[in-house]
């Protein structure tokens, strides 16, 4: 069989969620079947380090994806002429863009749609995009894959498809993330924050992300701190305007924030291993990769009680409104404070990470390619 997938996303050291659910699910894919050839779609030069056997075949599209504008032309182009050149038989989209009205099957990963509930996250141009094409990206597919039960649902009622053509495949955690002992983590704070003890908050800084409440609950925690703690943002600034350019300009704490960028894969994870806790207040996630790799670190985790983090976290992570800055700064205080609870939260997370995997999220995403290609 001849699988032709869109990997316009895996950006040598520049994986967001979506291109490490590319790279994680692609690789296991591709070893595991020698038997199929799959043609690798890319819209720029790549990185060989993404050819992951002999049985891939790397194809550069035109143009680069980078807009609106261009998005249109290299799906519903470039990709649709690709497909029929190299006489594919199924195509899969880990981002969930595809060429429309075509004749092959095609499974799409939708991971959220949060730009259907919320009209402010994404600059207009994207916005009007995303909300005129993704349902109808949702309904040419043969089927649909996504990385919760909440982004099921969701999907299925706002773009009115049969919850039948949607499969669950939950994300996992890169395998970088694991426990620190005493001594490694005494070590990474006093390169990184000079023996402070912190806690992280990792993302790419978009406005869902609810930085903003963070800092402003954050600055309320430091007024009754006792042992001067930092906030470690791990992640690019892509949205620093409006309220959250207002929450750090009023901050009386500001030199205790310090803000790293992104970070190399091998750094997060000690960023991370070393931290007291992982703050993750987003207002809207199909998933939250971040909860999982505090998990697999041992580190103890505070999210948000919306949209899929209460099903990802389940009884291992102190759950609060991310609205609520006063909550979000007593769940601060209490995890900076109480020890037991702290040692709670990670024995549960050390249950609670036993679901995830990337082993077991690219053996759902196959049995999805395989449905697609058996409903044609």
């Amino acid at each position: 069989m001849r699988i032709a997938v869109n990997t316009r996303l895996l950006l040598p050291g520049r994986l967001d969620g979506i291109g490490w659910f590319t790279a994680e699910t692609l690789q296991r894919i591709v070893t595991s079947h020698p038997e199929h050839d799959f043609f690798f779609f890319f819209d720029r030069k790549y990185d060989s380090r993404f050819i992951y056997g002999s049985n891939v075949h790397p194809v550069v599209l035109c143009p680069q994806a980078r807009h609106p504008v261009l998005w249109y032309l290299f799906f519903q182009v470039a990709v649709r002429r690709a497909l029929k050149k190299y006489k594919i038989d199924l195509f899969v989209s880990p981002d969930g863009f595809i060429p429309l009205d075509t004749k092959f099957p095609t499974v799409s990963v939708i991971h959220d749609i949060n730009f259907e509930h919320n009209k402010d996250y994404l600059r207009p141009s994207h916005q009007r995009y995303m909300t005129y094409f993704f349902p109808q990206f949702a309904r040419y597919s043969t089927r649909v894959a996504t990385v919760s039960e909440f982004s099921k649902q969701d999907i299925a009622s706002i773009y009115h498809i049969e919850p039948e053509k949607i499969d669950v495949v939950y994300d996992g955690a890169h395998n970088g993330y694991r426990p620190l002992d005493d001594e490694a983590r005494r070590d990474v704070m006093q390169k990184y924050t000079g023996g402070r003890r912190y806690f992280i908050f990792v993302s790419t800084i978009l406005k869902r992300k609810n930085l903003a409440t963070l800092l402003t609950a954050f600055d309320r925690f430091r007024e009754r701190d006792k042992e001067n703690m930092m906030l470690l943002v791990v992640g690019q600034k892509v949205w620093w305007q409006d309220e959250l350019k207002a929450a750090y300009d009023g901050m009386q704490h500001k030199e205790d924030v310090l803000f790293w960028g992104r970070a190399e894969a091998e750094i997060l994870a000690n960023l991370m291993g070393a931290a007291t806790a992982l703050v993750y207040p987003s207002f809207f996630e199909g998933f939250g990769i971040p909860i999982i790799e505090a998990f697999q670190a041992d580190v103890p985790v505070i999210t948000s009680n919306t949209t899929s983090m209460p099903e990802v976290a389940g009884d291992a992570a102190l759950l609060i409104d991310p609205r609520n800055a006063d909550e979000l700064s007593d769940a601060l205080y209490r995890m900076a404070t109480d020890a037991v609870m702290r040692d709670e939260l990670i024995n549960r997370g050390r249950v609670r990470r036993e679901i995830f995997s990337w082993d077991i999220t690219a053996e759902k995403l196959w049995d999805s390619m395989m449905k697609t290609v058996n409903n044609r």
